[in-house]
């Protein structure tokens, strides 16, 4: 059995992702700050009959991701799918008129160094596989900038160009990188707005292995 790791794993989209790959067979990591949580996640998956266990990390702390990543490998099996998509603190979303440098560093680690971490970390074992995906979820700023959310759009374009430029470096070696652009609120009441409408999104990005960038819906004029 391999694993899918769910980096920013919560009850919302991440429980729905942890779902969808689950029922194909996957064993589940769920990776995000607060262990209980995370251990409720991952009892709720268990009563469902699924493999799954949680691990706890802050993507702003390597070694700490690190050693999740390594864990979840050791108890649950080699990591073939990595999702990237921690939900972003609302400091990170400040006017680009009331932005200081100093309040740049949290969300270039968060969207930047946390997804190279974990990429580092889970590239050798999808190498040794010789398959695997990488997932990055994002919000409209990633391709848009907006001025009221500059440290998410300052780091989301990044983290973009990171897994734009690492899609083109891995994809002769059977390791697919895609992003999904998501520029909606997700579970918003719409039924394609739903956790898992957009679980369905990502395990087609998984299971095609298409472009390099998916929107989930068009970006509004």
């Amino acid at each position: 059995m391999t694993t899918i790791a769910i980096v920013g794993a919560g009850k919302g989209l991440g429980l729905a992702v942890a779902e969808r790959f689950a029922r194909e067979g996957f064993a589940v990591a769920l990776i995000s700050r607060n262990q209980a949580r995370l251990d409720d996640l991952a009892a709720s998956l268990r009563a469902e009959g699924h493999q799954a266990a949680g691990f706890a990390a802050n993507v702003r702390d390597g070694d700490s991701l690190r050693h999740a990543l390594e864990q979840a490998t050791e108890q649950l099996g080699p990591i073939e799918v990595l999702q990237y998509s921690p939900l972003p603190a609302k400091e990170y979303m400040r006017p680009v008129l009331e932005t200081t440098a100093e309040d740049l560093v949290g969300p270039i680690e968060f969207s930047v160094y946390g997804s190279v971490t974990a990429v580092r970390q889970v590239l050798p074992g999808m190498r040794a596989l010789g398959h695997g995906t990488i997932l990055f979820v994002n919000g409209g700023s990633a391709v848009r900038p907006g001025a009221r959310v500059t440290g998410t759009s300052v780091a989301f374009a990044g983290e973009t160009a990171y897994a734009q430029l690492l899609h083109d470096a891995v994809r002769d070696e059977d390791v697919h990188v895609g992003q999904l652009i998501i520029p909606f609120g997700i579970d918003d009441g719409q039924d394609d707005h739903s956790g898992q409408s957009i679980a369905e999104r990502l395990w087609a990005i998984h299971t095609e292995r298409g472009d390099f960038r998916t929107y989930a819906e068009p970006l509004p004029e």
